[in-house]
């Protein structure tokens, strides 16, 4: 049995607690949170979980074999760092930390203790994005054009990132889990309509080395809730809507090519040939996709193996975020990703 603690319980601790709990081969000893009230509400909903205020005391207790960080992003690094020294293995929620040398630094450090450190992205772990999977991994799309998400919301806007580094990370890491390519570089704007100069609304275009490109739209301050995110292959496409209590997969068996059959006078003209087929909603089953999380990172540790969403993912998303930091400070400015 794996004895977990969970640091915060705020909007993420009160699911990541239910999931945990729920495994057959995991146990929540801890919730800590500095709010007693907060903890008030775990006592009453788990009796028999201990509350602190104190991170240390459920970090430090013997019993504690791992710790789950579900805190604002710039707590997390000292929290997994004061976790790893204690020969804690350690789930951070995403993104992994405020900067990539700050992953660095506990990447080092989960090796050198021999620990598991696995980063939340919970996408990956959902029946719908293991099914488009699937779907590429079998070319039943062809080759990967293009992808398009728009992932905007009113609220909740954040104090200490952009809305990039709140709602960005779900797409590169699904991307990323996707495709095993790379984007070299990236190119981003973004606005902040509040005093404390953080940006609610942002563009980010992530660039390949293949004719491949994506397009991301975040945004804090929309009246609609909008969760799409649209893959195109050279024979089919792919729309994943998030927001669909069932159907969230359609593949459209919709595709174009160019025809060259033009006089050498009419070679400036682009003629397409469109085909329009059939719409087909794939099955996935449903399931909670952090159950998927809570399982692989207990299986990691009792077990030895690779999670899913492990720390090369999380840095990986780091990459990208800082890279599109620097893009925004400066208009738009490609900026190189470099990687770890």
């Amino acid at each position: 049995m794996i004895n977990i603690a969970v640091i915060g319980f705020g909007y993420w601790g009160p699911n990541m607690t239910r999931n945990f709990n729920a495994q057959t081969d995991g146990n929540v000893l801890y919730v800590a949170d500095f709010r007693q009230e907060r903890l008030n509400v775990v006592n009453k909903l788990y009796p028999a979980i201990k509350t602190t205020q104190s991170a240390e005391e459920a970090i430090n207790d013997p019993k504690t074999d791992a710790v789950v960080i579900a805190t604002p992003v710039l707590t997390h690094f000292e929290l997994a760092k004061k976790a790893l020294n204690a020969g804690k293995h350690v789930l951070l929620e995403k993104p992994m930390t405020a900067n990539s040398a700050e992953a660095e630094k506990l990447i080092e450090l989960a090796e050198k203790k021999g620990k598991v450190l696995m980063v939340d992205h919970t996408f990956l772990y959902t029946s719908a994005v293991e099914k488009i999977k699937d779907l590429i991994d079998r070319n039943i799309i062809g080759k990967l054009q293009y992808v398009d998400s728009t992932r905007i919301n009113l609220g909740l806007f954040q104090p200490d990132v952009n809305v990039l580094w709140d709602l960005a990370p779900h797409d590169i890491s699904i991307l990323n889990y996707l495709t095993d390519e790379k984007p070299h570089s990236v190119q981003a704007i973004g606005i902040s309509h509040t005093n404390n100069g953080i940006e609610n609304i942002a563009y980010l275009t992530m660039n390949y080395d293949s004719d491949m490109i994506a397009h991301f739209n975040c945004s804090w301050t929309s009246p609609v809730k909008i969760r799409q995110f649209l893959i195109g292959g050279n024979k089919k496409m792919i729309l994943f809507d998030d927001t669909e209590p069932s159907e969230k997969i359609r593949l459209y068996d919709t595709s174009y090519h160019f025809v060259d059959k033009r006089a050498e006078a009419e070679k400036h003209k682009i003629l397409v040939d469109y085909r329009v087929g059939d719409i087909s909603i794939p099955k996935v089953p449903m399931k909670e996709a952090l159950g998927g999380v809570a399982k692989d990172f207990i299986s990691a540790i009792s077990k030895g193996t690779t999670p899913v969403s492990d720390y090369i993912s999380g840095i990986n998303v780091i990459k990208v975020l800082e890279a599109s930091q620097i893009s925004i400070k400066n208009k738009g400015k490609e900026v190189k990703v470099n990687y770890l």
